[in-house]
C-alpha cells in the first residue's frame, strides 16, 4: 500500500490543495512545497487530456503525490486520468453504491476493469513489466468518492461498505446548494456533514473536505476527518496579490 492511502487508511491529518489553472508551472511550483497531495481539478478547472498529461508530468517529477478531481465516472475518464500517472481519482457526484463499484472496477486491471495498455506513463512507457504494473495498479491506486447530492444519503450505509474505497470527500458547497441555503454553515449543512462523517466513522471509512474557514480545522481533525483539499492556486495568487496591495497602500499613507 502507498504511503498516502496508508495514511489515508490510518486517518491521519493530510494537507492538499486543488490546482485550477492547467499549466504545468503551477503545479511545478507548488509541488516544491511538500502537500500530501495536489487536485488536478477537471472537473471545474478547463483541463483537457494535454494539459493533464503536463501538469501530472511536472508533479512527478518532483515526487509529487497527484490525484484528478475528474469530470465524470465515464470508464475512459478513468483510464486516462490514471494512464497519464495520477496516483488517484476524485470521483464528483456519487450517489449509489453501484456506480461506485463501477468506477472501483474501472480504475483496476482484471476482467471487466481498466484496460490494460503497457505503453502509458503510469507503465514506465513499455520498461515495466506486466506484473509490476499490476501490483503498482494494485498498490498505489487512490479511489475518492465525493458526496455532493442528497441522493447519496439514502445509501451511505451502503456506499461506506464498498471494497476498494478508500476516501468519501464531502462536496459542503454542493450540499448547500442542494438543501436550499446559500450559507454553508446553516445548521442544516452542518448536521448533514456530520452526518455523512459519523456514518463513516461507523464502518472505518475515512472522510476529507473543503472547508474556507481555516477556524474549522480544530473540530473536523477531532472528528476524524483526514484529507484536507484547502485552498487553490487561483487562491494563493488572489491572497498574495491582496497582501501586496495593502502593504502598499500602508506605505504610501504613512
Amino acid at each position: 500500500m502507498s504511503q498516502f492511502n496508508q495514511a489515508l487508511a490510518d486517518k491521519a491529518p493530510l494537507l492538499g490543495t486543488f490546482i485550477k489553472t492547467p499549466h504545468p508551472h503551477n503545479t511545478e511550483v507548488l509541488s516544491q512545497l511538500g502537500f500530501n497531495t495536489l487536485c488536478l481539478d477537471a472537473e471545474h478547472a478547463p483541463f483537457g487530456r494535454a494539459d493533464l498529461d503536463r501538469c501530472i508530468l511536472a508533479a512527478r517529477a518532483n515526487q509529487q503525490h497527484v490525484i484528478v478531481r475528474i469530470a465524470n465516472d465515464h470508464h475512459d475518464t478513468v483510464l486516462n486520468a490514471l494512464d497519464l500517472g495520477a496516483d488517484g481519482i476524485v470521483v464528483p457526484h456519487v450517489k449509489t453504491p453501484k456506480q461506485l463499484e463501477k468506477v472501483i472496477a474501472n480504475s483496476y486491471y482484471g476482467h471487466n476493469g481498466r484496460g490494460y495498455a503497457g505503453s502509458t506513463r503510469m507503465a514506465s512507457y513499455t520498461t515495466s513489466t506486466i506484473d509490476k504494473n499490476l501490483e503498482h495498479n494494485k498498490n498505489n491506486t487512490t479511489v475518492i468518492a465525493q458526496i455532493e447530492d442528497l441522493d447519496a444519503l439514502d445509501y451511505l450505509d451502503d456506499i461506506c461498505q464498498v471494497e476498494g474505497l478508500h476516501c468519501l470527500f464531502i462536496g459542503r458547497m454542493d450540499l448547500t446548494v442542494a438543501l436550499g441555503e446559500t450559507n454553508p454553515n446553516a445548521p442544516i449543512v452542518i448536521e448533514t456533514v456530520e452526518k455523512i462523517v459519523a456514518t463513516a466513522n461507523k464502518y472505518g471509512v475515512t472522510t476529507g473536505m473543503f472547508i474556507a474557514n481555516l477556524d474549522e480545522l480544530e473540530q473536523w481533525i477531532e472528528q476524524q476527518v483526514s484529507l484536507f483539499l484547502l485552498g487553490s492556486d487561483h487562491t494563493f495568487m488572489l491572497a498574495g496579490a491582496r497582501s501586496l496591495q495593502a502593504r502598499f497602500e500602508q506605505a504610501k499613507n504613512r
